[in-house]
């Protein structure tokens, strides 16, 4: 089984035959195994060569880069081998109609809010102010008429849902609103850094089907950024970034020792990246039995199930069901 690798050190990243070698700042070198390597992640400051990028496409090896906080900048993916005209033209005519859009929109939407008061049933927290708060908005999205009215009660309903969040966390983790660009606060930065994992992963799923990521259908389209990935992390963000963090924070597996503050932005130091990055990759490897395919998937896999359900929408081969956990 292929596996993703995330890369701390800093140094340079060179081709030799057909093995891959980490020239560290020290002068160590280390082989990489490529062949067993699906996603590479790189957070030290790494240089890159030609022969290196050549290799990492022939081999269809996905690249991503963060930054000096952990936060996602780009990434390379191999030219693409899966690509449909057929899927792609009918992308576009399900953005185009109005309410094909919007129904695909509330579609992931209704899917996350069902994720957001699954989480708290299994909390116990279902007595919150804040949840009552959510049912009730969730009872007007059927009724919404537009992609701005829909994303303005999805906004609604997520300071709500944050605001269950801190219920359920220790005292010195809490916190009382989102905050991205930067993170003012430990919790946010947990966040931040959880849902960046979240859209690389969904990035790399969605380059194994025939869909185009920039088309999108909550989110609007734009040329700097793969928006699709945006719209289907809002089904696994509260099914699977946010209870990891949770988990993290009361098991105290993450505590406040693992962060750093330069200028006001609180990012995780690379302990508690790698702390993150071990719990979250471990998640993405569980498995739960399959209703319909009557065997065990794994949560990555899930991901590109979510993928084929909207290829199979857009072509008007069945109607998109999202994910909607049973377990």
């Amino acid at each position: 089984m292929q596996r993703d690798l995330f890369m701390f050190s800093n140094g340079t990243v060179k081709r030799k035959d057909n093995t891959i070698y980490l020239i560290a700042e020290d002068g160590k070198k280390r082989a990489l195994p490529i062949e067993q390597i699906e996603n590479l992640h790189l957070f030290g400051e790494v240089s890159l060569n030609t022969a290196f990028f050549n290799y990492a496409g022939q081999r269809d090896l996905a690249v991503h880069f963060y930054n000096y906080y952990g936060f996602y900048t780009g990434s390379f993916l191999a030219r693409e081998k899966k690509v449909s005209g057929l899927v792609t033209v009918k992308q576009s005519e399900n953005y185009l109609q109005k309410d094909r859009r919007l129904d695909i929109a509330k579609s992931f939407i209704k899917s996350a809010v069902f994720h957001m008061l699954r989480f708290n049933r299994k909390k116990k927290n279902t007595t919150s102010y804040f949840v009552e708060e959510i049912k009730k908005l969730e009872k007007t999205i059927n009724s919404v008429t537009s992609i701005s009215s829909l994303m303005g009660i999805e906004g609604m309903i997520r300071q709500n849902y944050y605001r269950t969040l801190d219920e359920m966390i220790p005292d010195e983790f809490t916190f009382q609103q989102r905050s991205k660009r930067p993170p003012r606060d430990p919790f946010n930065a947990l966040i931040s850094f959880g849902n960046t994992l979240m859209y690389t992963t969904i990035l790399s799923e969605i380059y194994k089907t025939q869909l185009n990521p920039t088309i999108s259908y909550l989110h609007e389209p734009s040329q700097q950024r793969f928006s699709l990935c945006l719209d289907l992390a809002e089904i696994f963000k509260p099914l699977f970034v946010d209870p990891l963090i949770v988990s993290l924070v009361n098991t105290k597996k993450i505590q406040l020792h693992h962060f750093d503050d330069h200028e006001g932005i609180i990012y995780l130091s690379e302990m508690g990246k790698k702390i993150f990055i071990e719990a979250f990759d471990k998640k993405l490897k569980d498995s739960i039995q399959h209703r319909q395919l009557k065997r065990k998937v794994t949560y990555r896999y899930f991901v590109r199930l979510e993928c084929y359900k909207l290829i199979k929408h857009v072509i008007g081969d069945t109607t998109y069901k999202p994910l909607k956990a049973w377990w």
